[in-house]
């Protein structure tokens, strides 16, 4: 999955949390990355449930997209990194979607992005 992101979505200078939600957000969406969204609810459903490997491998994968963030998004105008927020942000809007509520995470996106310019 990291391997698709980075395809969509190359390094380089980092970018504002506005810039960098927008584009997760499209990348989540396109057909690249929409088959593995799916399992990414299941592994996570299965970790909320104390499941074992499933606790192990998704927290592996949070690890990983956190660590993806991290290098690609500016921190805050103290320094401080806005990565932790922003999996918060990307996981509960994606979460919203899977449950039929996309409208509710699309104006997320659009006011997340609005406040953080």
């Amino acid at each position: 999955m990291i391997a698709k992101l980075d395809g969509a979505i190359p390094g380089g200078p980092r970018r504002s949390f506005a810039v960098l939600l927008e584009q997760v957000w499209a990348a989540m969406a396109s057909t690249s990355l929409q088959p593995f969204m799916p399992l990414w609810l299941e592994l996570a459903s299965g970790a909320a449930r104390g499941l074992q490997p499933h606790r192990d491998v998704a927290g592996e994968i949070a690890d990983g997209f956190l660590a993806w963030v991290a290098i690609r998004l500016q921190p805050d105008e103290d320094g401080e990194p806005l990565a932790p927020m922003f999996l918060a942000s990307i996981e509960g809007m994606y979460l919203l979607k899977a449950i039929g509520r996309g409208a509710i995470a699309d104006a997320a996106v659009i006011k997340l992005a609005s406040r953080a310019q």
